[in-house]
């Protein structure tokens, strides 16, 4: 019987093993899945809050203690990155959808992006910037200061630019993405306490299936009315793409602008960050209860998001390798 078991058991943790593997390439492969399969959207929507704890208590539970204590010590681009992040973003972002009329010509549209800009990073973008050889750590870093944060500033803004826009009042946002992200990190903190950060390590890879799985169902309940809504509406739906590409590479473009005096690979490595904002945050603490129009433009970010890190990453490729190239050469001239 035994052995039997560990058969049974075996052959799941060796695809999540095989899966965990494919790196950037599953997470490209998500939203093509998704949009591919309607029905399996139709099946998982109501499970979009479970979704999104899940990949919070993964990413919680993956955290380097030690890296982020070391970077908790050098204070200064961690703060410039949080500000940029959770102030500098929401607030150009709703500047701009007021200067442009979207407020009054698609309302939905302009609650989506403002949305977008008052969320907080991605949980996956640390591992989306390590499987890309980029500084995970300073990712993480900032990362968990913006989350942090995230549930005073988001009530703000929303309180700000959102008026009417919302179903929910801007305090009861700030207080539900305060209760999500408050139950996650408790739930990865027991996790942590049972089995140990060592066989956390040990098992990296059936992990990252797990939570490519994760992603799988959260993209799918996001995504599984976009091939109607091309059928539908096609000139639409593809505009509101090309907007959800262009929002994504213009946050990527300006962070690494504003900081590439601290080098272009760590700048590309925040501009990675910022640029993955996590809809699905804000999704769980409004409840789904959106405009279609805010929805559909949620489901056409999934695209920029998974498919972005595969076609960046002979860019990073190359800007970690030039960074080496600069510390080695530093480090003969020293001798």
């Amino acid at each position: 019987m035994p052995s039997v078991l560990q058969t049974v058991f075996a052959l799941p943790l060796r695809g999540l093993t095989w899966l965990g593997g494919q790196g950037t390439r599953a997470v490209a492969a998500i939203a093509f899945i998704a949009v591919a399969v309607p029905p399996l959207g139709a099946l998982l929507r109501p499970y979009v809050t479970e979704a999104i704890f899940l990949l919070l208590c993964i990413s919680f539970m993956r955290v380097d203690l030690v890296a982020l204590y070391g970077h908790l010590r050098r204070p200064a681009l961690v703060a410039a990155a949080t500000a940029w992040t959770t102030i500098g973003v929401p607030l150009i972002v709703a500047l701009a959808v007021y200067a442009t009329g979207l407020t009054n010509s698609s309302p939905g549209l302009a609650l989506a992006l403002m949305l977008q800009g008052m969320a907080s990073p991605m949980m996956a973008a640390p591992a989306l910037a390590a499987l890309m050889g980029l500084d995970a750590t300073l990712v993480l870093v900032t990362l968990v200061t913006s989350t942090a944060l995230v549930p005073f500033t988001a009530s703000l803004f929303a309180s700000l630019f959102l008026g009417g826009m919302l179903s929910i009042a801007p305090l009861t946002l700030g207080l539900k993405l305060l209760g999500i992200l408050a139950a996650s990190l408790l739930a990865a903190t027991i996790i942590r306490r049972l089995f140990g950060t060592a066989a956390i390590q040990r098992h990296k890879r059936p992990i990252d299936g797990i939570n490519i799985v994760i992603l799988l169902v959260f993209a799918s309940a996001v995504m599984g009315d976009v091939a109607t809504d091309l059928i539908t509406d096609p000139l639409f739906t593809i505009a509101v793409a090309l907007l959800a590409f262009a929002v994504y590479f213009t946050l990527l473009a300006v962070t690494t602008l504003i900081f590439r005096r601290i080098g272009t690979d760590r700048a590309f490595a925040i501009g990675l960050m910022v640029s993955q904002r996590n809809l699905g945050l804000m999704l769980a603490a409004t409840a789904g209860a959106l405009p279609a129009t805010t929805w559909l433009y949620f489901a056409l970010t999934q695209f920029p998001l998974h498919l972005a890190p595969y076609l960046l990453m002979p860019i990073a490729r190359r800007l970690t390798a030039r960074a080496d190239t600069s510390s080695g050469a530093a480090a003969n001239s020293t001798i």
